[in-house]
């Protein structure tokens, strides 16, 4: 594939695009595409306290996280400010953390800072990887590239299987709203798993990943937790757990809840062009907040984003102002994934 567009994301460089952007896009969402997740870093904790430690540093629950299952949750610093999101899997001798795009290098030296138990954090990403597959008929390819009965599993629900003699780690994930599933793959195998997945699918980049994420409000921690913001003002209470005993970062995560202070994250379509982020937003020519980010959205056909506003502004329904263009506010999902509505057969 001659066409493939690298870039920089955080520590790893990715696939952005393959082909073009579009065509990516729509075969993820009608059809099915693999993703390359190798700049997605995969850290063991093992060792006699690795639940604990995990539980610590985990803002959610993960205390009876079983090989069976893995979840997603923040990792966050002592004031609340998020380090990563993760997704956890839960392991025999401990936990196998994979960090979101490009954030290893920043998830690892975290948690050795914080390792003051006995626990061994070992970055496995010489030897392990992570392919992906996405859309509303991804189950279909599952069944024909492993096992169909591996296509039904619930969701986060986690199997360890073979495929071509090769031990790798199945799970039921997603990050668009489609059926997701992702294969962890040691490396010496994780070309020919690729070569064999793409006979049955073509491959999407992050550019239409993270479109398709925007558009169902999953949480894409590069582009939204820069600056001095919580989790509150992200938007992201789900992947914290406050009634934990206790977490890295609970004390500020609580502070937030209770001073129902600070703005609040919403989404927003309207307009031609694509503003960058800090683009001021009005209402009623008075400035209410920020962009955090935006781009053109292939499903909807205008521009789409993220703006950090006045907490009573964060309601569906509202005209703003962005650089002089008209926007209206969103509730999410912002397109409504085919998947919703295709059974698994």
């Amino acid at each position: 594939m001659t066409d493939i567009v690298y870039g920089q994301v955080g520590d790893a460089t990715v696939p952005l695009r393959f082909t073009d952007l579009s065509d990516e896009y729509k075969v993820l969402r009608e059809r099915a595409v693999a993703l390359d997740l190798s700049g997605h870093t995969l850290i063991e904790i093992s060792g006699p306290g690795a639940v604990d430690f995990a539980q610590r540093v985990l803002a959610r629950d993960v205390e009876y996280l079983t090989s069976e299952r893995c979840m997603m949750s923040l990792v966050l610093d002592d004031d609340g400010r998020v380090v990563d999101q993760v997704l956890a899997f839960g392991r025999e001798d401990g936990l196998l953390l994979e960090s979101s795009v490009g954030a290893g290098t920043r998830l690892l030296e975290h948690l050795r800072a914080v390792n003051d138990e006995d626990v061994e954090i070992v970055d496995r990403s010489a030897d392990l990887t992570v392919i992906g597959l996405e859309g509303p008929y991804a189950w279909g390819v599952v069944g024909r590239l492993i096992d169909g009965e591996l296509a039904s599993l619930p969701f986060e629900a986690v199997s360890d299987t073979v495929w071509n003699d090769v031990e790798i780690i199945f799970a039921r994930t997603g990050f668009t709203g489609e059926y997701g599933y992702q294969m962890i793959v040691p490396v010496e195998s994780a070309a020919d798993l690729w070569r064999a997945t793409l006979e049955h699918v073509t491959p999407s980049g992050q550019e239409a990943l993270e479109l398709a994420m925007l558009e169902v409000r999953q949480p894409i921690p590069r582009l939204e937790t820069a600056g001095d913001v919580n989790v509150i003002e992200i938007g992201a209470n789900w992947l914290v757990d406050i009634t934990k005993d206790e977490f890295v970062g609970k004390e500020a995560v609580l502070a937030a809840f209770e001073s129902r202070q600070g703005r609040r994250t919403v989404g927003f379509s309207g307009g031609d062009t694509v503003p960058e982020p800090g683009a001021r937003v009005l209402a009623g020519g008075e400035d209410v907040g920020e962009v955090v980010f935006a781009v053109r959205s292939v499903g909807l056909g205008t521009t789409l984003g993220l703006a950090r506003v006045e907490a009573g502004l964060a309601a569906a329904g509202l005209e703003l102002t962005v650089e002089g263009a008209g926007v209206t506010t969103l509730t999410s999902p912002y397109i409504v994934p085919k998947s919703w509505s295709i059974p698994i057969i």
